[in-house]
């Protein structure tokens, strides 16, 4: 079924419509919160809060067509409100390997990625939002602007210092074991 029409019939109060809209698009929202987010829980907060900001504020939409971006939108600023919650406590639980069964590049492999999200988790929500955007979804720029609501500038910007800042973290992240080597 047509999304534009789904989403005009869900401006009118279908909820059936606005049930399908959710289908539609549920999946690849939460998937954006989870990668923004990096915590399942915040995640799935955030995208029930984005859907139930979507039904409240939908009729407001002024064209059908805009709906993909701006939701786009509503979950990213659902993110930066959980992720401006303060947690004490979460829980990372992650399957641990038994390090005889891997080989050396499967290994270095997770290696690699447990740096970079670490890398990740630290730069800002505002910063993970536009990598997420950009290199997962791969929109451009100015289509990320548009979903944000920012300057096409300041998406550029924050992509730069967003990659300057996660190189920056990741070769802090191998210093200590460069001095480990030389010991």
């Amino acid at each position: 079924m047509d999304l534009t029409y789904l989403v005009t019939r869900a401006q009118h109060g279908d909820e059936q419509a606005f049930a399908s809209l959710v289908v539609a698009v549920g999946n690849r929202l939460h998937a954006v919160s989870k990668r923004i987010l990096r915590d399942v829980d915040l995640a799935e907060d955030a995208t029930q809060q984005a859907f139930l900001t979507m039904w409240q504020e939908l009729p407001k939409l002024r064209d059908p067509h805009r709906f993909e971006a701006w939701s786009y939108r509503v979950v990213v600023n659902a993110c930066y409100a959980e992720g401006r919650k303060t947690r004490r406590w979460a829980p990372n639980l992650h399957r641990l390997l038994d390090p005889i069964s891997i080989d050396g590049d499967e290994l270095s492999s997770i290696r690699d990625r447990d740096q970079v999200e670490r890398g990740f988790r630290q730069l800002s929500i505002e910063h993970r939002a536009v990598l997420v955007l950009h290199y997962y979804l791969e929109q451009t720029p100015d289509e990320i602007a548009e979903a944000l609501g920012v300057p096409p500038g300041t998406v550029r910007s924050r992509l730069f210092y967003a990659m300057r800042n996660l190189r920056a973290a990741l070769e802090a992240d191998d210093r200590p074991q460069a001095r480990e080597a030389t010991s």
